[in-house]
């Protein structure tokens, strides 16, 4: 599920997809925080000229006001802040006023963009100030810069419908329509199209910032992939070095390295008409151990086998939703490029390979299996527009938007296939039945393709030799389910890691987190035992680069949280 994470500047992660899925994978990816739906795709410029309301002033909401409850908190009900102030604002200068008040009177700062941080890094108890972004929503090309704009309060589904309906392009980023661009970029993005066209950093030319220098100034600055000295180590911390870190994204500029065009349509991928899309599950009482360790297993070694770039399923993408057994079933669903002639061979030899041996039969998805279908319709490949498909993915969920929710996550990048150990405990702890929470599982994500034709120091996002991601994922309405919620996931996570510190620390079989999934429990050495630190599970070496950036353009530490980029002396 991708895609955001903050407290000074956006936060992300990543939500997945069905209603099983979107329960267990979260977020893809990675967004800031807000709530609500898609909406109709907002107006796009088709000129340079930022189209931000003119005078508008920004709203501050404060605890007397009726609209309070609901711009502090985000999708993950967990976190709940109690700021002095909400500020929505609309504009960059707007922005850079509220950031300039909070430092001027000492407040801690934080940012909600799409709402969809994991963590209390948007609402935290010690945050006095909250910048909502939401008003900060424009898509548009901007001659002057030969690339398109998308402000950092646009959330996902608004970026995609403008950019494809005006110009017939796209940026390769997450699923979930309610996640805001803020965040999600600012961590790496990952989406349904990365296997063929890479992350959605590999596509940002520019950034706009607010930053605050050694003096207390707030200003705003531009930083560009062409850039030179500091600011083109600004625009390089912003290609994944995760949000809350450096300053407040305003706005992003995307165009595509090496597009020579003169057309905004030559500047950015054009994402296939269509696209080849099946769902398949299985019921959890058809399936017995050998089934469910032979299609994890497969799913693994398929894609550590295909990891790689330049192969003829580049334009595959897949998740395998491993729900545990009280919800009743297990669920697949794989999009192919429909303009490869090969698309249905494709799709006809991946699902060969991930389902070889398995013996339970697939449930069709018109008569689903268990209580949370994955796609009904489905089950019959379907050959739909890619638009139609990417609205259908990132919104078929009812409760994608329960108010009640609580939730917590854990995510790992595999470099191979999971070892017998491993899966072998992944079955233990999703077939145990001490345990009946029907929305506990773990999502796993293709990754690797052009994803990986990028150098690991190139971007910040250091993650470049993977072939899948995992998310583990549980939800809980009642508070007092808390705790045996978070005994699952801790301890499924821990098993499955046992054999590194209980986390999956980078080497040749696995390669450390998303930083779009952020975890704290990475930070708390009673659930990270390895020597490895956080950080070098989120950043690997690119980290003592990223303090570099921190040290010259935050040397204040204004824009933190409990897993912010540390300045190098702290």
């Amino acid at each position: 599920m991708d895609e955001t994470t903050a407290a000074g500047a956006q936060a992300g992660s990543e939500p997945g997809v069905d209603r099983r899925a979107l329960l267990i994978a979260g977020a893809t990816a990675g967004g800031s925080a807000v709530l609500g739906g898609a909406g109709p795709a907002r107006a796009a410029g088709t000129g340079g000229a930022a189209p931000t309301a003119p005078g508008a002033a920004p709203s501050v909401v404060t605890p007397g006001d009726a609209r309070y409850p609901d711009l502090v908190r985000g999708w993950n009900q967990r976190w709940v802040g109690r700021p002095d102030a909400v500020h929505v604002v609309g504009s960059a200068e707007q922005t850079r006023d509220v950031v300039q008040s909070a430092v001027r009177d000492g407040k801690r700062l934080s940012v909600r963009g799409g709402g969809h941080c994991y963590e209390d890094f948007v609402f935290d108890p010690d945050v006095r100030v909250v910048l909502d972004m939401s008003r900060l929503n424009q898509v548009f090309y901007d001659p002057a810069r030969r690339a398109f704009a998308v402000e950092a309060g646009a959330q996902l589904l608004d970026v995609y419908e403008n950019l494809y309906r005006f110009w017939g392009v796209t940026v390769p980023a997450g699923i979930c329509f309610s996640v805001g661009a803020g965040g999600h970029v600012s961590g790496g993005g990952w989406g349904m199209l990365c296997r063929k066209h890479g992350l959605v950093v590999d596509h940002l030319q520019a950034v706009e910032v607010i930053v605050v220098d050694a003096s207390g100034t707030a200003r705003l600055v531009t930083a560009s992939r062409d850039s030179t000295g500091p600011l083109r180590e600004l625009w390089w911390a912003h290609t994944g070095g995760g949000g809350g870190n450096f300053g407040v994204v305003t706005r992003y500029w995307f165009r595509t390295p090496g597009a020579r065009g003169n057309e905004p349509s030559e500047l950015l991928p054009a994402p296939p008409a269509e696209v080849l899309l099946h769902a398949t599950s299985w019921s959890w009482d058809a399936l017995d151990r050998a089934d469910l360790i032979r299609l994890a297993g497969n799913y693994g070694a398929w894609h550590a086998a295909h990891r790689d770039p330049g192969t003829a399923f580049d334009g595959l993408c897949s998740y395998l939703v491993l729900g545990h057994r009280s919800g009743g079933s297990v669920s697949m669903v794989t999009q192919v490029d429909a303009s490869d002639p090969d698309a249905s061979a494709l799709l006809a030899q991946y699902l060969e390979a991930v389902t070889q041996g398995v013996r339970a039969a697939a449930a069709p998805m018109s008569e689903p299996a268990g209580e949370h279908p994955a796609l009904p319709g489905f089950a019959t490949p379907r050959r739909i527009p890619w638009l139609q498909a990417t609205r259908h993915l990132g919104t078929t969920n009812a409760l994608v938007n329960d108010p009640t929710l609580h939730s917590d996550f854990k995510s790992a990048y595999f470099r191979e296939g999971f070892s017998d150990a491993q899966l072998a405990s992944l079955y233990d702890r999703l077939s145990r039945t001490d345990s009946g929470n029907a929305t506990a599982g773990i999502t796993l994500s293709s990754f690797g393709g052009r994803i990986n034709s990028v150098a690991q120091d190139a971007t910040a996002s250091a993650h470049r030799d993977a072939a899948f991601k995992a998310l583990w994922g549980i939800w809980w309405s009642d508070p007092s389910e808390e705790s045996a919620c978070l005994d699952w996931i801790r301890s499924a996570y821990a098993q499955v890691f046992a054999a590194t510190g209980g986390v999956p620390v980078p080497n040749g079989a696995t390669d450390g987190c998303y930083v779009n999934y952020p975890d704290a429990d990475l930070s708390d050495p009673r659930h990270n035992t390895s020597s490895v630190p956080w950080h070098a599970l989120y950043y690997k070496a690119n980290y003592p680069r990223l303090q570099r950036v921190k040290d010259a353009w935050d040397p204040r530490d204004v824009f933190r949280h409990r897993q912010s980029v540390r300045p190098s002396g702290a």
